[in-house]
């Protein structure tokens, strides 16, 4: 079992995550052990994931590594991504699956899944 994923930021971006993750995604914001917090990034849950996001100063978005997100309509979630001006690119190359791949507010590689 996965306790949480971890996706890299730039500094200074808790603002852009929590209007990603938190506003088009709908994750809550849990706080961060204090220890922890100075170091900056946000950390959320929701939709059975926990994800944190830690701050990497010489940030660079992930391009092929990403995780896998499954979710119950898929259709909803690409329509919420595509109006809040992200890409949604559909792949059928999974059987059993309908999936398609979008981006964070940085970059980051995000892949949503429904089973068929």
């Amino acid at each position: 079992m996965i306790h949480h994923v971890q996706l890299a930021c730039p500094p200074g971006s808790e603002d852009a995550l929590r209007s990603f993750y938190g506003g088009v995604l709908g994750f809550e914001e849990i706080p961060k052990p204090p220890a922890l917090a100075t170091r900056g990034g946000c950390w959320f849950r929701g939709h059975g994931i926990e994800l944190h996001l830690g701050v990497e100063e010489d940030f660079r978005p992930a391009g092929k590594a990403h995780p896998g997100l499954l979710v119950d309509d898929l259709d909803t979630w690409a329509a919420r991504l595509r109006t809040a001006g992200y890409p949604v690119a559909f792949d059928d190359d999974f059987p059993g699956m309908r999936r398609f791949y979008s981006r964070d507010c940085h970059g980051n590689r995000l892949e949503f899944l429904q089973a068929v």
